[in-house]
């Protein structure tokens, strides 16, 4: 697995882990680390920027999230989708540079560790939305 692929699915985990508990997400990030003696800087250093973008931007991330999430509720989606798609989502919006595709394909790829199957599409629909969204946004800035 490669760098960035470790670094987004340790975000996910972080994201999952604050989600279960009632910490805040310095105390999350402080546990979490904890026991992991053996991730390297580089893969620590992005998981952190990740983590970071999605809880200092949580309202935004969530507000689109649930725009684009039709018919779903954030508090009704499963635990782990609902932090793959945070983390995803912070990293569009923290990371601009980074394709969207790329983001998506490597969520994708977590997901398939940690998601259900049949949340492959819903994952892969309402990140590709929010992809396409954050494109537009950008243009029309220009």
């Amino acid at each position: 697995m490669g760098t960035r692929r470790k670094s987004r699915e340790l975000a996910m985990q972080m994201l999952f882990q604050g989600d279960l508990g009632k910490q805040k997400p310095e105390e999350v990030a402080e546990l979490f680390w904890e026991s992991r003696d053996d991730v390297d800087d580089d893969t620590r250093g992005f998981a952190e920027d990740i983590y970071r973008l999605a809880t200092t931007r949580e309202d935004e991330v969530d507000a689109m999230i649930t725009k684009h999430a039709k018919n779903w509720r954030m508090e009704r989606m499963p635990v782990v989708d609902r932090n793959l798609l945070r983390a995803a989502v912070a990293e569009m919006l923290g990371f601009p540079k980074t394709p969207a595709a790329v983001i998506i394909n490597e969520t994708l790829e977590v997901a398939k560790r940690y998601a259900a199957p049949e949340s492959m599409s819903f994952l892969n629909g309402v990140l590709d939305a929010i992809g396409q969204s954050l494109m537009l946004e950008r243009l029309n800035k220009k």
